[in-house]
């Protein structure tokens, strides 16, 4: 137990840090490269550079970006690491319970061990690494402890410069550690640990964002994951954007990225069985059109019917808000003639919640007022 104490203490990088490259071009040259558009997060990134060129030692910077999946807030950790030339150490929090996974267990129990976090600066070899907090709005919360706030002395500039790990029981400095924590959403994160982070919302791709990212990276990746060459496979502009519009309505990239791999092990199957077989009916390049991916991936997923429904009289369009991104709404009204003493009165049908339906009471009271106004006049 001793020895396994005293090697721990030994490997931590107490003193030693890598030099941040502080060359604001070379970081907007390395997040463009790998991230198109992420505007706010890369500012953000090159106001950090800006400032650790003017003060050496400022204070550890903890950053929450917080968007739907497939956006990119997992791998931009990994550019931001490369751009300041730092170690990059992710781990993910999805599903932890125990207050010890943070914080270490004492050495009084057997098998102890220290914490993540320390952990993490052991195996990264650099206590000013990047270390990436991924997916912390799934912490879990057990008999064992709340690791929710356990965390909040790590992420705390004010506390972490003397973080004690209980295995440890020596302080050890985080504040020069550059966090970054994902979530979808900050609904489930307690305020106190929310209040020490700042938050960037990444909201996802336009649909050009998109087309321009399948072309030039995930189209090239997947044919390769494949086992096919680049010029094996083409897929036309208009083949990229019907598989956008009609199989993969989301604001990240994972559902394409699934299609465009089934599509390229499709063709993969082709090319093999005709190799088998010694066929020269199949030519190369392997070529995919709009109209070809009903032969591919079958039927269309979506239909496009916001022009159709939106030309009838008594139908609005309403937007709605989720952790996976917006959805389109049609909400359709009709008059029914009055009957005894029902007549003016407002049904609601479909399960609306509480603040739908204090919406559609303010919108037939404005309808009251104003059919109740234009009758006087």
């Amino acid at each position: 137990v001793v020895r396994n104490y005293l090697e721990l203490m030994c490997s931590l990088p107490w003193s030693s840090e890598t030099v941040d490259n502080l060359e604001l071009a070379h970081a907007r040259e390395v997040l463009d490269r790998d991230h198109l558009g992420l505007e706010r997060v890369k500012d953000r990134i090159l106001e950090f550079i800006a400032v650790r060129s003017l003060k050496s030692d400022p204070k550890g910077q903890v950053l929450c970006l917080v968007g739907p999946p497939g956006v990119g807030k997992t791998s931009i950790g990994k550019s931001v690491a490369e751009a300041l030339g730092r170690k990059f150490y992710r781990f993910s929090l999805g599903g932890m319970r125990d207050e010890a996974e943070i914080k270490g267990h004492r050495r009084t129990y057997v098998g102890a061990l220290p914490g993540k976090m320390i952990q993490a600066i052991k195996r990264a070899g650099s206590r000013n690494a990047v270390i990436l907090l991924d997916e912390i709005d799934k912490l879990g919360q057990g008999f064992q402890g709340d690791p929710a706030s356990a965390l909040l002395e790590v992420l705390d500039p004010e506390q972490n410069h003397q973080f004690t790990d209980h295995y440890l029981d020596v302080p050890f400095d985080l504040s020069k550690v550059l966090f970054i924590a994902t979530a979808n959403s900050t609904s489930t994160i307690p305020g106190p640990l929310l209040d020490r982070m700042e938050q960037i919302e990444i909201p996802g791709y336009t649909l050009e964002e998109k087309e321009d990212i399948a072309i030039r990276h995930v189209i090239p990746k997947e044919i390769r994951a494949s086992g096919l060459r680049l010029s094996d496979l083409k897929m036309d502009r208009a083949a990229v954007r019907s598989l956008m519009l009609d199989y993969s309505r989301e604001p990240g990239l994972r559902t394409l990225q699934q299609l465009v791999n089934r599509i390229a092990r499709k063709a993969a199957s082709r090319v093999v069985e005709a190799r088998q077989k010694k066929s020269r009916k199949l030519s190369l390049p392997i070529r995919v059109g709009a109209d070809d991916l009903l032969d591919w991936l079958g039927p269309k997923r979506f239909h496009n019917e916001l022009a159709e429904r939106t030309t009838a009289p008594g139908v609005a369009t309403g937007l709605a808000w989720t952790a996976m991104g917006g959805e389109i709404l049609f909400i359709e009204a009709a008059d029914v003639p009055a009957i005894g003493q029902q007549g003016g009165a407002l049904k609601l049908t479909g399960k609306m919640g509480e603040v739908m339906t204090e919406s559609a009471a303010i919108a037939w009271s404005v309808v009251r007022r104003l059919a109740s106004s234009r009758l006087k006049l």
